[in-house]
């Protein structure tokens, strides 16, 4: 069945029983909600929005949409932002109804959860446990694990602990002809071929459904350090990175970096917040420390490495939080520059990665692309410093139509991302491909790679069914 194709009506009678009693949605104004991405780029359509509860129920509509070719989208809590979640026709398939905890065994440091968990839910019942889950993102209070793992999230702690990908044992996943694949393992070796988990991460529901999900947890932090250093440049805060990265080595959980700009428009548009410092500077470091120890030396040789890099003159200032409260509001800061920017209109956004090495070098030709360009636009290049992870974002100019600067994203675009990958770098760093990066991937992807995706796309769903109009389609 092509995208867009009327179902008929005893495929969806089936489909409502698959999915059981309070279990699917059909209204239009009840659908809405999943038919739209959270920054409204995309709207979507579909048939019926379905939301079951067990892995049986899942693999029953897989198996109904199989056999009558219905496109079907698998959706968690719809908060990516590559329009991935967006249906294109056929039906929407909610797993947040999913949502228990399935196990959790402290003495193996794992957690065996259902897709539809919520991310804060995950790392609450962790931390119950004397445990971490150490995935951290600015929607963790809504998105849910199972699109965290589909889209491979990073997050703030990937210097430490790794992307989502890292973080997963095993997997249960319901494939496109409704067979199921029981592979939750909690197993740390398991040499047996080929580790099909990793199929399936990052694949964003286009090889198959996530259901549920062995995840790895790590002592909780008995010690936590958490500062905010100033510096003239990226160059500067990559020095200091590396000064840092060597004292106190795997203590070393997050480096973001932070412009002038996104501190301004931070605390412009977001109550109750403020620069930590009396004077500006033009870059700034979040840097945080952590220790699975009750280590009381912790703060006083990052202290110590501080007090070097100033009178180094690597950094001009710093400080570091005194109390959680102030280590909140420091993070604070760097958590809320997404929302400050769309408070203050238009952006061009980029998330990109390049190596660590590069990054300064990156920042510097990228915003000469930007000036030569649009010479009044705003740059707002932050985010993970520590794994080369930036997001180059170009806000509007004060008092430009927002049309106007936006009809520069696809040159601004090209060009930046073209530097990315001469500079041996990646245009999708954490947020994926979903739809609107699909043409990046045909673009910048090696045709062997594009190959590659494509066999196995048509190997797992030959007949195409799984979240079509994503990532990439089967060729036929």
């Amino acid at each position: 069945m092509s995208i867009g194709v009327a179902i008929d009506e005893k495929v969806l009678a089936r489909l409502r029983e698959a999915a059981g009693p309070n279990g699917w949605i059909e209204t239009p104004q009840e659908m809405e909600p999943y038919l739209v991405e959270q920054r409204g780029y995309y709207q979507g359509s579909c048939a019926l929005v379905v939301r079951p509860n067990t892995t049986e129920a899942v693999a029953e509509i897989i198996k109904i949409c199989s056999e009558a070719g219905v496109p079907v989208t698998p959706q968690s809590g719809n908060t990516g932002l590559m329009g991935g979640g967006v249906p294109e026709g056929g039906i929407v398939l909610n797993l947040s109804r999913m949502n228990k905890i399935r196990d959790l065994d402290r003495l193996n440091f794992t957690m065996t959860v259902e897709a539809g968990c919520i991310l804060a839910a995950i790392q609450d019942a962790a931390q119950d446990a004397g445990c971490l889950f150490p995935l951290s993102l600015g929607a963790e209070g809504s998105c849910q694990i199972g699109g965290n793992l589909s889209t491979n999230a990073g997050g703030v702690n990937v210097l430490q602990y790794g992307n989502a990908r890292d973080l997963v044992l095993g997997l249960e996943v319901v494939m496109p002809d409704g067979r199921i694949w029981h592979g939750l393992r909690g197993l740390r070796k398991d040499n047996t071929g080929y580790d099909l988990k990793q199929l399936f991460v990052g694949a964003e529901g286009t090889l198959g459904v996530i259901t549920a999900a062995v995840l790895k947890l790590f002592p909780d932090p008995k010690s936590k350090e958490t500062a905010m250093a100033a510096g003239q440049s990226p160059t500067e805060m990559l020095e200091l990175f590396s000064t840092i990265r060597d004292a106190f080595g795997e203590n070393l959980t997050a480096f973001e970096i932070i412009p002038r700009v996104a501190i301004d428009l931070v605390t412009q548009h977001i109550p109750e917040t403020s620069d930590p410092f009396e004077k500006s500077y033009p870059f700034y470091a979040l840097v945080e420390l952590s220790s699975a120890r009750a280590d009381e030396t912790l703060h006083d040789a990052f202290e110590t490495i501080l007090g070097q890099a100033l009178e180094k003159e690597v950094i001009e200032n710093a400080v570091i939080a005194s109390s959680e409260a102030q280590a909140k509001q420091l993070w604070r800061i760097r958590e809320t520059v997404p929302e400050a920017e769309r408070l203050e209109g238009a952006s061009i956004k980029h998330d990109v990665s390049v190596p660590v090495s590069k990054v300064a070098a990156f920042l510097e030709q990228a915003g000469t692309i930007v000036s030569d360009t649009a010479p009044e636009a705003r740059l707002v290049s932050f985010g993970h410093l520590g794994d080369g992870n930036i997001h180059f974002n170009i806000s509007q100019p004060a008092g430009v139509d927002p049309s106007e600067f936006l009809s520069h994203r696809h040159n601004i675009s090209r060009q930046v991302l073209d530097l990315v990958v001469s500079m041996g770098g990646s245009f999708s760093a954490e947020h994926g491909i979903g739809r609107q990066k699909r043409k990046e991937l045909a673009h910048y992807k090696a045709g062997i790679e594009v190959d590659l995706m494509n066999t196995i796309k048509s190997a797992l769903d030959p007949k195409g069914i799984m979240n079509p109009g994503k990532i990439i389609d089967a060729q036929k």
